[in-house]
């Protein structure tokens, strides 16, 4: 039967993610307006967004980095829930992964500290690779055992 627990910090961190996209939008619109930017799609690549503020481009970098990493938390929770892991370990990981994601946007979009941000990003790969271990065990033990 599959597991429906490790699903919330999924759609948590989906929800983040469009939480971060209107911010991004919330501030870069108002600022292009404000840079009288006129967008120019024969410009070179982000020469046009260089042009805004930094605090209004850290949004969009974070926003960015949430399309990148995340993804493999999403495969491998999705990956838990289809074989059917339903441990409170692996619960606990996903949502602490899940935390440290949010702590990472809001250090990046506010402040952008980068050596902080850094070693909050290293410190949400330990979930990560903890959660891989679970499904890789997972599904070895049962294509070992079938």
């Amino acid at each position: 039967m599959i597991s429906v627990e490790i699903l919330g910090p999924v759609i948590a961190l989906v929800a983040w993610s469009l939480v971060m996209w209107i911010w991004m939008y919330a501030t870069r619109i108002p600022a292009m307006f404000a840079a009288n930017m006129k967008l120019d799609p024969n410009a070179p690549r982000g020469e046009q967004m260089a042009l805004l503020p930094p605090e209004v481009r850290w949004k969009a970098d974070n926003y960015n980095h949430l399309m990148e990493q995340p993804t493999i938390f999403y495969a491998i929770a999705i990956s838990l829930s289809l074989l059917s892991v339903n441990s409170d370990a692996s619960v606990l990981l996903a949502w602490v992964y899940v935390v440290l994601r949010v702590a990472h946007s809001l250090l990046q979009a506010l402040v952008n500290k980068i050596e902080v941000r850094f070693a909050i990003f290293v410190l949400s790969n330990i979930p990560l690779f903890a959660l891989t271990y679970i499904a890789a065990r997972e599904y070895l033990f049962r294509i070992g055992s079938a």
